[in-house]
């Protein structure tokens, strides 16, 4: 493998072993791609303090949520086919994660189903996001799988009631007229992935969704599949069903503006992720690193307020948390360094990741995720808004 020093450098390497239709899909945004880059950019722009003579010589980088430690305040966030970056890729990621005590979230449309995740990482500190879907008893139904199998925290996932326009997707071949002769030419060009996912990587199936598809549950229904069975419908008042279903932590995730943040703290939850789904559904809203102060604000010392969308360092990690965000959940993150690598790759990105972190705690003058708040900020109310994509 080329020298790893970066998360960017796993992108790097992931561009080079995956067939274009798998980069794009994970790499691209929504129309324009605007909301993906100012993720980002925006997170980038956000300056700290730097603090001197405050006795960092221990740097703990641990901290707790729904009253369980975590080892670093990030979790490995859902995304959707994630098997298909590495061989049973979900898998292997989640094994990583179990070395370094941080949670795993297992995707509803994920190439593992459920009861393989735990069967081949029984050590991992499973989570579960669940999408808003027609069908409520196959919601319960895995709800009660995710319960059966120890998940920690139910992630549900509010931000997508239909997909976004994403526009690399049919110039890519991952959707649209010609799509399988398209993947399987390139995946030809790509003879490591075709034989580690493409050949011994089978079944290509949505794990989770076989008990009800059967058959139809391949990567040829992925997208099709979303648009049919996610519901644009859903309300606040529906969701009395779910809090009685499930009686652990439940953690709302595509809070974007402050009044969804308080409504979602008066429906019960214990948690929720600040979120533009990676800037992969609605383009031109704020970037995560714009929204999130406004959230914490509102909703702070009721709930664990965790953030996603343009974490690439513990520089980054540091960031969000001085923004008022409680954790982070990495996406492309650690799928890069999944296809790069496979669990190697993500074992090292983690280790990296908690290197980064402990290093910018210490020349920032924290000695704790607790010491870290708004006062770490040069500027305060953040940025005066300046839009350079």
């Amino acid at each position: 493998m080329p020298i790893i020093a970066s998360i960017n450098d796993f992108h790097r390497v992931a561009r080079r072993r995956l067939p274009r239709f798998l980069f794009d899909y994970a790499d691209g945004g929504a129309l324009d791609e605007l909301t993906l880059r100012r993720n980002v950019r925006d997170l980038a722009a956000v300056t700290l303090r730097q603090r001197v003579l405050q006795d960092v010589a221990k740097v703990d980088c641990s901290t707790s949520w729904f009253g369980r430690p975590v080892s670093l305040p990030v979790a490995l966030g859902p995304i959707g086919i994630g098997g298909m970056f590495r061989r049973r890729g979900e898998v292997q990621a989640a094994r990583a994660t179990a070395r370094h005590d941080v949670p795993f979230t297992l995707s509803t449309v994920g190439i593992c189903s459920i009861e393989e995740l735990r069967a081949g990482a029984p050590d991992a500190r499973l989570w579960f996001q669940l999408y808003v879907i027609r069908d409520r008893g196959f919601m319960r139904e895995l709800i009660a799988r995710a319960k059966a199998k120890g998940a920690e925290v139910l992630v549900f996932t509010v931000d997508m009631p239909t997909p976004g326009i994403r526009q690399r997707d049919p110039r890519s071949g991952m959707s649209g007229p010609g799509g399988p002769a398209r993947r399987f030419l390139q995946a030809l060009g790509k003879p490591r992935w075709a034989w580690d996912v493409g050949i011994r990587g089978r079944p290509h199936q949505l794990g989770n969704l076989v008990p009800v598809l059967g058959a139809d549950s391949g990567m040829e229904d992925y997208i099709g599949w979303m648009a049919a069975n996610f519901d644009p419908g859903i309300r606040w008042n529906d969701l009395d069903w779910l809090r009685a279903e499930w009686d652990g932590p439940l953690v709302i995730k595509g809070i974007l503006d402050p009044e969804d943040a308080r409504a979602a703290a008066e429906f019960g939850a214990e948690g929720i992720v600040v979120s533009n789904h990676g800037g992969r559904q609605l383009d031109g809203v704020l970037s995560v690193a714009r929204a999130l102060p406004a959230i914490a604000d509102a909703v702070g010392d009721r709930m664990t307020v965790l953030a996603d969308g343009g974490v690439r360092s513990g520089l980054d990690v540091l960031r969000m948390l001085a923004l008022g965000a409680d954790g982070v959940l990495l996406g492309r993150a650690w799928l890069w360094a999944l296809a790069a690598g496979g669990e190697a790759g993500v074992d090292r990105m983690l280790a990296m990741l908690a290197h980064e972190l402990r290093v910018v705690m210490t020349l920032a003058g924290c000695s704790s995720i607790a010491a870290v708040d708004r006062t770490l900020l040069a500027h305060p109310s953040f940025l005066p808004y300046k839009d350079n994509v």
